[in-house]
């Protein structure tokens, strides 16, 4: 007979659980996504509360340190790529913050089962954690990541290939990003998508690598979702927002 949802086992509700790979126990205490209330960067970082709650995104185990938004479903193939060699240097690398670590594993294990595109992104998420500690060198070797991971994987749409134009841009890449831009640009794409390529072109011709929020190319309301927030792409699993409503459950 089937377990009601209203009858947890004492071990769930405690907030243990049982790793997908290696079957051992730990805590991970349950996390709700809270709304976001302030607009996404350009690469859709997300705006507070959610920009704040990135330690709380993926979970780790602390026994074989596989680390997926939920360890108790194994992702496939994971078993093989965190007992390799490449798995256990990354997640023993003390160069990187610890943060950064947690969402490289999460792509390297990704990128080793062919999900390459939610390997960039993961990837893009721990250049984002190197941002907010100061290390500029990593975020942009990271940014660069991502993007050979996106153009590694299917072709990418007009939204996805605005992300990769930021990260570019913020990574300096400023021939490629201007390239990338001006292609996308003669594709006459969606209106939003043409308004943003447009402040990303005007950046980098500016060499501006700074950080800048979807609000400074969109018309106001400055809280108003970007293209990529639609329920179209939240459906297919696209943009950070679809990656954070499936990681919490909430797609």
């Amino acid at each position: 007979m089937a377990e009601t949802p209203s009858a947890p086992s004492r071990s769930a509700a405690a907030g243990q659980v049982a790793c997908g790979v290696c079957g051992r126990e730990s805590r991970q205490p349950p996390f709700r996504l809270p709304p976001p209330e302030q607009a996404p960067d350009l690469d859709l970082r997300p705006g507070e509360p959610v920009r704040s709650t990135m330690q709380r995104w993926l979970q780790q185990c602390p026994h074989c340190h596989y680390t997926a938004p939920a360890i108790a479903r194994a992702h496939p193939g994971a078993a093989a790529a965190v007992s390799a060699a490449p798995f256990r240097a990354l997640i023993q690398d003390a160069s990187h913050p610890p943060l950064a670590r947690r969402f490289l594993a999460w792509a390297h294990v990704l990128e080793e089962t062919g999900a390459l595109h939610a390997a960039a992104e993961a990837t893009l998420q721990a250049a984002w954690v190197a941002d907010d500690a100061g290390k500029s060198d990593l975020a942009n070797a990271w940014r660069q990541d991502a993007v050979a991971l996106w153009r590694s994987g299917p072709p990418l749409d007009a939204e996805q290939t605005v992300r990769v134009v930021d990260a570019l841009r913020r990574s300096e890449a400023w021939d490629d990003a201007e390239a990338t831009a001006a292609e996308l640009a003669l594709l006459s794409p969606p209106e939003a998508v043409s308004q943003v390529i447009a402040l990303e072109r005007r950046l980098i011709a500016s060499h501006d690598a700074a950080r800048h929020s979807v609000a400074s190319a969109l018309p106001p309301p400055a809280r108003r979702p970007h293209v990529t927030h639609r329920r179209r792409d939240l459906a297919q699993g696209g943009g950070l927002l679809g990656w954070l409503r499936r990681l919490f459950g909430k797609g």
